[in-house]
């Protein structure tokens, strides 16, 4: 059987199955690419030209035994390869931390154009689970120091293997921090992907989440949002002067929008798909701080 035969084969299992495609890809083609072309090592690039490829017998046993995970344990492809590629980069994923799959990427690949003046020389990846938002970003700014923080220890060993892997331990280091609170700055770009999700979201989230570790989805209270509310109030002292906020909220963007209606988000736009994202500079978040706008209260 040639792989072009077998990807096809794979795609029409994986949709008789019901499996979810949401982890870095949007239907079961790509996905049984993904899977397929991850586990014999083939070059995506080169796709065309390998979809002739005739499979041999021990191939095909190992491609069978990854989709049998993948189908009857619902894991995700990334876990079942150990590795993920995020913005044009491929890094180290496992259970310690979410599949990378922010749309940010777009932003890294754009140099965050128009959003930023001028190369930023200092980075936070916050809440940054296995780095590749941060890394991605170090290796688009090669100029630039960056930190990785998070709560989760196991994130970040796993982000330390990360820039092992790419090289880059003289310029992007970790630090362990509930949200900004170890943190120091000044920022001239701090990238957030927070948890988000609220519990009663996720106990219905399909059975691939369920793979990922509950600390990056679980942002706190009955919305999901009080992890993104503690952020809000505490990013503008970390900013630089010409500091800015690029922040992940997901589908939880409109009930961000409707818990601080006054705040001035600016919603971005995405090529390739993707929404839920915004940018704040630092005099918007220091006018959001002083005004103590949470439900009428001061931000926790």
């Amino acid at each position: 059987m040639r792989l072009r035969q077998y990807i096809e084969r794979t795609a029409a299992r994986l949709e008789q199955a019901g499996v979810h495609c949401g982890h870095g890809t949007s239907n079961f083609h790509d996905e049984a690419i993904h899977l397929l072309f991850g586990a014999l090592g083939l070059d995506y690039a080169r796709s065309v030209d390998e979809h002739d490829r005739a499979l041999s017998g021990p191939e095909r046993a190992r491609i069978e035994s990854l989709v049998r995970k993948r189908i009857d344990e619902r894991v995700p492809v990334a876990y079942l390869l150990g590795v993920a590629w995020f913005a044009g980069h491929e890094f180290l994923c496992d259970r310690r931390a979410l599949v990378p799959r922010s749309p940010i990427g777009e932003l890294i690949g754009n140099r965050f154009e128009p959003l930023l003046p001028e190369a930023p020389g200092t980075i936070l990846d916050l809440c940054c689970g296995g780095g590749c938002i941060g890394i991605a970003c170090a290796l688009q700014f090669p100029a630039a120091t960056v930190e990785l923080a998070d709560l989760s220890q196991g994130a970040l060993d796993l982000a330390q293997e990360n820039i092992s892997l790419h090289r880059l331990a003289a310029r992007v280091t970790t630090r362990r921090s509930d949200l900004c609170a170890g943190l120091q700055g000044p920022y001239d770009l701090i990238v957030a992907n927070p948890p988000y999700v609220s519990r009663q979201e996720i106990d219905t989230l399909p059975r691939e989440y369920r793979h990922e570790p509950t600390l990056g989805l679980d942002g706190g209270g009955a919305d999901g949002l009080e992890l993104v509310a503690r952020l809000l109030g505490q990013a503008a002292s970390r900013l630089s002067e010409r500091g800015l906020l690029i922040l992940e909220s997901g589908h939880s963007a409109v009930a961000l929008q409707e818990r601080f209606p006054a705040i001035p988000f600016l919603w971005l736009e995405f090529e390739h798909g993707g929404s839920g994202i915004c940018a704040l500079n630092r005099e918007q978040l220091q006018k959001l701080a002083s005004s103590g706008l949470r439900y009428g209260g001061p931000f926790p």
